[in-house]
This record gives structure tokens, sequence and C-alpha cells, in this order.
């Protein structure tokens, strides 16, 4: 099957909506739902790539007062650089966020870059696609008995930062939750629930927009098929939806511990996928 059905579409974006911000890994989803549907990866390329943009909209939706107070400070550490200042990257909260947001980013870059192929390969073999998932299982159940840290802007370090960084680049292999590892490497650190949660989903941007940066130009030259504009502009809408929807969930299950469900379920996955992988595939 070479193209997408609007039913499809609609799928897809209700998985990745959820899958992105849930502890369920949206990319181990997706990857599964392609294989079942038989749909080709190459094709549709640039529909997955809208997909990551409609679950950015939820993010500015929900965080849009955070990321314009960043947007804002932003030309306050341009104005500092330019008056002989410095950045001072201490000098308030918001601009201490931003720094760690920048700390974050870079180890999942490097990571991203550097093991692009590895991972890509994974996203072939349900074998691979299955250990992801139980991965995410173990992180989950870590993190749910996770005491409460007290680390907001002004607590949190760099390192802390960095090793959350470390954790969202191990989330790209397929089935590795990113927020579910994000979260894992937050609370580990001593970060208080509601930050670590916050912090997850803002340094989201930054990884969401620079795999659409690395992914946009393969998407086009691998071709964009006339029949996938309709279908990609309701999956995005779709993705976007839901995906605000996740977000306001995962913040009170993170609040609240209760995380247990998510860790059952991914476990479940990963198991049955790993049994398929093996023997049926």
């Amino acid at each position: 099957m070479g193209s997408l059905t609007i039913l499809q579409a609609v799928i897809l974006g209700i998985v990745q909506g959820l899958g992105e911000f849930l502890p369920i890994s949206s990319s181990g989803h997706l990857a599964l739902l392609q294989y079942f549907f038989e749909i080709d990866g190459d094709r549709v390329l640039f529909f997955s790539v809208m997909l990551h943009l409609g679950t950015l909209v939820s993010v500015f939706i929900v965080y849009w007062k955070d990321i314009w107070e960043l947007i804002l400070e932003l030309g306050e550490v341009f104005k500092d650089l330019f008056s002989g200042k410095g950045l001072q990257i201490t000098k308030n909260p918001t601009r201490k966020l931003g720094f760690l947001i920048i700390t974050a980013t870079i180890p999942t870059a490097v990571i991203g870059i550097l093991f692009e192929d590895v991972f890509g390969k994974f996203y072939g073999s349900l074998s691979a696609i299955g250990c992801g998932f139980i991965i995410t299982s173990i992180i989950l159940f870590v993190a749910e008995r996770m005491g409460n840290g007290s680390k907001k802007e002004k607590g949190t370090l760099f390192r802390n930062a960095a090793f959350v960084g470390i954790m969202q680049g191990l989330a790209i292999a397929p089935g590795v939750s990113r927020s579910g590892s994000t979260l894992f490497g937050g609370l580990v650190t001593g970060l208080e629930r509601k930050f670590a949660v916050k912090f997850a989903f803002l340094i989201s941007i930054p990884s969401i927009l620079g795999s659409v940066v690395l992914e946009l130009p393969k998407a086009i030259k691998a071709g964009i098929p006339s029949s996938i504009w309709l279908p990609m502009i309701i999956g995005m809408i779709v993705a976007a939806i839901f995906g605000l929807l996740a977000i306001k969930v995962m913040i009170k299950l993170v609040s609240n511990k209760k995380l247990f469900t998510f860790s059952v379920y991914t476990f479940i996955l990963g198991v049955m996928t790993l049994i398929y992988g093996i023997f049926l595939a």
C-alpha cells in the first residue's frame, strides 16, 4: 500500500498526539501501525514529519506564557551581550530556564546525529521496537517510585539538564518514550514533579523542530505525492488536538504518581511485539 487513507491519517494522528506526550512512545506505535497497515515509509515520510509539527502546536498552546517569556528574555540576553554585560545565565529564573533548555538540547542533538543510522535500522525491526517498549516500562516503573524532588529553575544544575537531554536522545529509538525518559531523567536528578513535566515538554520543542529540519529534506527528496495533502492536514489537526489532551492528562498523572498503568501497558505491548518479531514476522 503506497498511500494513506483518511481513516489511517486520523488513526496515526491520534497515536502521534497521544504517544508524543503520554509515556507510551509515539515512534514505537507509529512504526507498528506502519508495519501492519503496510504503508510505504518513504512515501509518507513527509506526512510523519508534519504530524510532529501538529503535536508541537499543542505544546505552544499549553505553555504559551512560558514560551513568550523565554522569547522576550532572549531579547534581553542579546541586549546584555551588546552592552558588554555578558550572558548572565542565572540573572533570573526565565533566563536560566532558557539556558537549561539549551543545555538539554545539546546532548540530544549529538546523540541523534551520531547514531541516526543505528536508530534508523531499529525502526525496521519489530524485535528492537519490542525491546524499546520494555525499556519504557522499566523507566516508568522506576519513575513511579521516585520521591518528590524540590528543584525548579533556580535549584536545577546544568548537569541535571544535560542528563535529561541524554535521556531524551536515547528516546530517539522506537519504543522508548521521549516523555517517559525525560521525566525519568528529571525525577532522578531531583526536579520537582510539576517542573519536571514542564521541562520535559519545553525541551521537546527544539527536539521536534530539530527532527523536522533533519527529516524534511529527505521527505522532499523521496517525493511528496499529491494524494497526501488532505490526509496530512487532517492528521496534523488530530495530532494537535490529542496532543493537547495528552499534555493535560500527563501533568495530572505525574503529579499524582499514576504511571503504573502505562508501565504495565508498555511491558505487555513490548513482550507481544518482541514475540511476534522473533517467531511470526
